[in-house]
């Protein structure tokens, strides 16, 4: 997220692009106009609140620019310093840790929410395939291999509603 552009992000339709990355060379953030491998350059749907988050977050940011005025570092990044500086990756992660601890949340990585978020997609019934493409993997299969352990979780659920289509309406036969 450090290297998305609002230019590829169109929150009248709610979607952004993943086309580019941010990544250090020593000490200095550098953008990338491209993705680590086909597969991670994508497009994907965003849910209505985050895009209400990210249009009150822009508002916040145009407040910004006009504040820095000329100070401004005018990169077209989404997630800035209040200057308009690239964030360094580290310091969003750090960050993280911070607010995370003083929610008082058990101490994760930020790439866990990435699990998290597939986690609790695949319990709320999402098909695997459409996963694997918003997660950016190249085959289904390390989707499967990573989160088969929540497919495992929903068998019950699975046995009881095909016993209900079956049997109609009661699995008890």
């Amino acid at each position: 997220m450090c290297g998305l552009k609002w230019t590829a992000v169109d929150l009248d339709q709610g979607r952004l692009e993943v086309v580019r990355t941010l990544v250090m060379v020593g000490r200095k953030p550098v953008l990338v106009e491209d993705t680590k491998s086909a597969s991670s350059r994508r497009a994907i749907d965003l849910d209505p609140v985050t895009v209400a988050a990210l249009k009150a977050h822009r508002a916040r940011q145009l407040q910004a620019r006009l504040a820095f005025g000329e100070a401004w570092t005018d990169t077209g990044l989404v997630f800035t310093r209040e200057d308009g500086v690239f964030l360094r990756p580290e310091w969003v992660s750090k960050r993280f840790q911070t607010l995370a601890a003083d929610a008082g949340l058990p101490r994760i990585r930020l790439h866990d929410l990435r699990h998290s978020y597939a986690s609790a997609a695949l319990e709320a019934g999402a098909e695997i395939e459409v996963l694997s493409k918003r997660l950016g993997h190249s085959k289904i299969s390390i989707t499967q291999d990573i989160y088969l352990h929540v497919r495992e979780t929903a068998d019950r659920e699975v046995a009881d509603t095909v016993a209900a289509a079956i049997f109609g309406g009661t699995s008890g036969g």
